[in-house]
């Protein structure tokens, strides 16, 4: 049962959860490509507070976001929408923008909160994300700004942070270091999602340095199949053909997931989503989870030619989906179905966050068990 985390229980915390990264607003298009587009939606999302909202509207647990926005309109509406999902969001450091005092800027957008255009995709035309983000306010970040040490003496269960946001700035890496640190002496589970993007890091070498020193400090790990290798150096010992059976596959990625446990021994627990893309709207989907303690692969259930809405988010419902079944006492067997079954319920609907429940989560991991069908009925 993953006996190895020690999570400590709800009673003593005042948070089940903790993100800390970057987080967005997402100008949405819906059904036109962005350059075409004359309307759109407004969402909020990020690759770490992801994981916060999702643990708050879809299980229903306390979770806060740590994070840094300017205090404008787009920065009030992020903050808005991460509390309509239920999360605290008092520990959001905000800038000014009259430029006074330490965090501050002007009124001209000198720094800025971050936008991103995310048109969905059809077919076999892709989904594409074009950021503007490199004069965000979370960027100037920097050890020390955080009194981390005062949070989770307030009692925290589980702390999340990822590898979008440790690549975003100079000092980003370091707080998420410290943070990681403050964490580990203070009982919470630590867990960290590899979450490589080239748009962020193109410099591979450095996105690896970083990592490294922070899968060091890590109690769970979070990846897809490429993470691994872009993220933290770590490759297959043999490329595996589309062809091979699945089984093939997890006996050769199974040995990489004991290479990098061993490397790193805080490691308890790895998880990867996998996901085949067979159109923009069709995906298969699969997770796996590797209990370091026990040497015990646990698969998911695999989805097969699964009809979409929005790939935006699937991995960091994996990572809550995950984190909620064990916070709930749940085993890693149990674990992975949740994680599985909270990614695809995401990208069933649109953004980037969940508007699914734990109902729903349930219902989806007992229909996926018993092999009800899978593709969308029209």
């Amino acid at each position: 049962m993953a006996d190895s985390l020690k999570i400590r229980s709800a009673g003593e915390c005042r948070y089940d959860g903790v993100s800390l990264g970057e987080v967005m607003m997402r100008i949405d298009p819906g059904d036109v490509p962005t350059a075409r587009a004359r309307t759109a939606r407004i969402w909020q999302g990020g690759g770490e507070t992801n994981v916060a909202c999702g643990l708050a509207y879809c299980f229903g647990m306390r979770t806060a976001v740590v994070t840094a926005l300017v205090d404008d309109g787009i920065g009030r509406n992020i903050e808005n929408q991460m509390r309509e999902c239920g999360v605290d969001t008092s520990n959001i450091m905000w800038f000014n923008n009259k430029g006074e005092g330490e965090h501050a800027t002007d009124a001209k957008g000198t720094i800025s909160n971050g936008v991103n255009f995310t048109w969905s995709g059809k077919g076999v035309v892709p989904s594409i994300t074009e950021y503007y983000r490199a004069h965000t306010a979370i960027r100037e970040l920097k050890p020390g700004d955080v009194d981390w040490v005062g949070l989770f003496a307030s009692g925290v269960r589980w702390f999340h942070t990822g590898g979008i946001y440790t690549l975003i700035s100079p000092t980003s890496a370091d707080v998420a270091l410290e943070a990681m640190r403050a964490a580990g002496a203070a009982g919470a589970v630590r867990a960290f999602d590899l979450n490589y993007r080239s748009k962020v890091e193109p410099n591979k070498d450095r996105a690896r340095a970083n990592n490294q020193k922070i899968v060091a400090e890590t109690d769970f790990l979070v990846g897809n199949q490429g993470d691994f290798d872009d993220a933290l150096g770590e490759t297959l010992d043999r490329e595996v053909s589309k062809d091979e059976p699945f089984d093939v596959w997890l006996e050769v990625y199974s040995a990489m997931l004991k290479r990098v446990a061993e490397k790193y021994p805080d490691l308890k627990l790895i998880g990867t989503q996998l996901r085949a893309a067979l159109s923009a709207d069709r995906i298969n989907w699969g997770a796996v989870l590797y209990d370091v303690a026990e040497d015990a692969i646990h698969v998911a259930v695999t989805r097969e030619n699964v009809e979409i809405a929005d790939r935006t988010g699937g991995g960091d419902s994996f990572a809550s989906g995950v984190a909620a079944a064990l916070m709930n006492g749940k085993g890693p067997d149990e674990a992975v179905q949740w994680g599985a079954a909270h990614g695809i319920c995401v990208q069933s609907t649109p953004g980037d966050v969940s508007m699914v429940k734990q109902a729903d989560v349930l219902k989806e991991v007992k229909r996926a068990m018993t092999g009800g069908g899978v593709s969308a009925l029209r």
